[in-house]
């Protein structure tokens, strides 16, 4: 993905979820970042003993640096868990993805996307 220093952790994970073609959004979510700290909609309804910091407000390139690991979790009762690096070099967003994207975007990918709730036919 390229990610800019102006995107938000909410704009990275609304470009996550729709790389990974999500359609039910109402989900909470989180990314966990180094020592535990969690980055999410603050939501004291379904977790009150969790802190979270607020997802809209902070910038990605601000609280990550190349090289750091973290994680998202999309749906925190079904745990769809994502494994994430950031690159060790910047990325040329013109070369990469034709334009200075105003949202992070996916620029590379493989394989099939599971279906949100793991249905496998239009059936289920």
């Amino acid at each position: 993905m390229i990610v800019g220093p102006s995107h938000t952790f909410k704009q990275l994970a609304d470009a996550i979820n729709q790389a990974f073609a999500r359609w039910d959004l109402s989900h909470l979510h989180e990314f966990e970042l180094s020592a535990g700290r969690l980055i999410g909609y603050p939501n004291d309804d379904f977790a009150p003993e969790v802190v979270w910091e607020d997802h809209a407000a902070l910038k990605v390139c601000r609280e990550l640096k190349p090289g750091d690991e973290f994680e998202f979790t999309f749906d925190l009762g079904d745990n769809w868990r994502h494994r994430c690096a950031v690159g060790p070099e910047k990325a040329d967003p013109v070369e990469e993805y034709g334009e200075k994207p105003p949202q992070p975007v996916a620029i590379w990918g493989w394989g099939s996307i599971p279906d949100q709730y793991g249905r496998t036919s239009p059936g289920e």
